[in-house]
């Protein structure tokens, strides 16, 4: 133990000060200064060495209801993190141990230890755990073949389709069996490694054109499942695209995340009738039964190469706010991490 570096007196962690309106703001948000704290029974505390930004997250800064509560104001907010155990009160996680847990968001967390999952660094990368074998790709995996019910042969749209979610969703349809495989991103070297590293069948970027359109272009004989990480123009052409029987899934819909007044819905809705279409909201909460089945079959396609994936990594506590927004803005490409 001689050689651990000595602890800070001093925890640093972003509190929302004020509930954004539209676009987030930085004078909504404060990077404040705490006492480190001290474990209590049953309690660790985490040097966290990477927490996540989602989009998520933009829900929890507002007071309306939602599946999860609001953000307290004047309090650190909350998302995943993982690092390690730099004091430990508890039995079965030492010092030393490295650990995902929910309490990110800052430098250090005081955790309850039945709360933090144990993880393998030696296994896979720590910031991994973050996203490809973690809610993300969870999310992904649930998503896919429980809430669209996705099966060998089906044709496969995903909106969003660089990011963490998207770009997962994309490669295990591909990897399962999908006939054809397409997505939607904001850039064109975005749509470029769709193709070229992801093995997507078809990509355009949502910027040069009618989503429709171009969604007809690159599926000319329909899509069989939808899935949104965008809603808006997407889902609408989604619907428009959609097969006999065909299914969407409905993970996200950021184009509309910071909308002050409500989106107007799609146009053509009443195709499902014709189609027998079938549109299903899903939260990865209400799947994690699958948690063992997804490490079971996406680990070894991680480890092999087979699925691959991509991380933009943002380092600084002092910059979590700027990574956040950059999630927003769609600048990240894959999961966006901030390094401590």
């Amino acid at each position: 133990m001689s050689d651990t570096p000595a602890l800070p007196t001093v925890n640093r962690e972003w509190h929302l000060v004020s509930r954004p309106v539209g676009w987030p703001k930085p004078e909504d948000f404060a990077l404040v200064e705490t006492e480190l704290p001290t474990p209590g029974e049953g309690q660790v505390l985490v040097r966290n060495a990477y927490v996540s930004v989602d989009p998520y997250m933009r829900g929890r800064m507002s007071a309306a209801k939602s599946y999860a509560d609001p953000y307290e104001l004047g309090k650190p907010m909350i998302g995943g993190a993982v690092g390690e155990v730099v004091a430990s009160n508890a039995e079965g996680l030492a010092v030393g141990d490295h650990v995902l847990h929910f309490l990110g968001w800052r430098e250090f967390s005081l955790v309850n230890a039945k709360t933090a999952v144990k993880v393998d660094p030696s296994a896979a990368p720590l910031s991994s755990y973050l996203g490809v074998l973690g809610m993300t790709g969870l999310t992904a995996y649930a998503g896919l073949l429980r809430t669209a019910s996705f099966k060998e042969g089906d044709a496969v749209f995903v909106s969003g389709a660089a990011g963490a979610v998207g770009s997962q969703v994309g490669q295990i349809a591909r990897l399962k069996g999908a006939s054809r495989v397409i997505g939607s991103a904001g850039s064109d070297e975005k749509v470029k490694l769709l193709v070229e590293e992801y093995g997507f069948d078809a990509a355009f970027n949502y910027k040069n054109g009618p989503v429709g359109a171009q969604l007809r272009e690159a599926a000319p004989d329909g899509v069989d499942v939808y899935f949104d990480n965008v809603g808006g123009e997407h889902l609408e052409a989604a619907i428009g695209s959609l097969n006999l029987n065909g299914r969407i899934a409905i993970c996200g819909a950021i184009s509309v995340y910071n909308n002050t007044e409500a989106a107007p819905g799609p146009k053509n809705l009443a195709r499902l009738i014709q189609t027998r279409g079938r549109i299903e909201g899903f939260l990865v909460g209400d799947h994690y039964d699958l948690q063992p089945q997804f490490v079971q079959e996406v680990g070894p396609w991680v480890a092999s190469g087979a699925l691959k994936y991509r991380e933009t990594v943002v380092e600084g506590i002092e910059n979590n706010l700027e990574a956040f927004l950059g999630v927003l803005r769609g600048d990240n490409t894959g999961k966006m991490i901030v390094k401590l």
